[in-house]
């Protein structure tokens, strides 16, 4: 049985996922206008693994006892400047999101559920693997600078990314 507390910041968190999805897929639009299809197929896959993250909390919240609910959400932005400006966001994002998980583990260790604590190593090795994943994107987008080739080249090699990515999904 989940504590009040714990109910609590597990819905803020998956509020918190489901925005994240919202910000990849505002991210996946803009991509798409501005003809980056690489881009675009990465952000996709992303929104869609951040709604499975949201749903994998949605699923535990109810199995321990408690009620997840479902909240409005706050509008991601819809322009981003520049493809660097972008990954920026997106990594400074990743990070907050992060600390959001490593606040919810010290919540768990306060109120010694440890069910949850267990539960919650999965979004903490996830996270690793998505700010690593963000900053290696940025240090390339940093590497081509205004390149127009090598933006074009870029876009073909997130590509690739798309289905070498596909381990971080949530197991079942």
């Amino acid at each position: 049985m989940l504590s009040k507390k714990i109910e609590d910041a597990l819905n803020k968190q998956i509020k918190l996922e489901a925005e994240s999805s919202q910000v990849y897929l505002s991210m996946a639009c803009w991509a798409e206008t501005q003809g980056f299809e690489g881009v675009a197929q990465f952000m996709y896959a992303h929104s869609d693994e951040e709604r499975m993250h949201m749903l994998k909390l949605v699923k535990f919240v109810n199995e321990r006892g408690g009620h997840a609910k479902i909240s409005e959400l706050a509008a991601p932005p819809t322009e981003f400047g520049s493809f660097k400006d972008m990954f920026q966001e997106l990594f400074d994002h990743e990070v907050m999101v992060s600390q959001s998980i490593n606040d919810l583990v010290h919540i768990t260790l306060e109120e010694r559920d440890y069910a949850t604590h267990n539960f919650l190593q999965w979004y903490v090795s996830e996270q690793i693997e998505e700010e690593a994943l963000a900053r290696n994107i940025l240090d390339k987008i940093n590497l081509i600078g205004d390149d127009k080739g090598g933006l074009y080249l870029f876009d073909n090699d997130v590509k690739q990314l798309v289905g070498a990515d596909a381990g971080g999904e949530a197991p079942q």
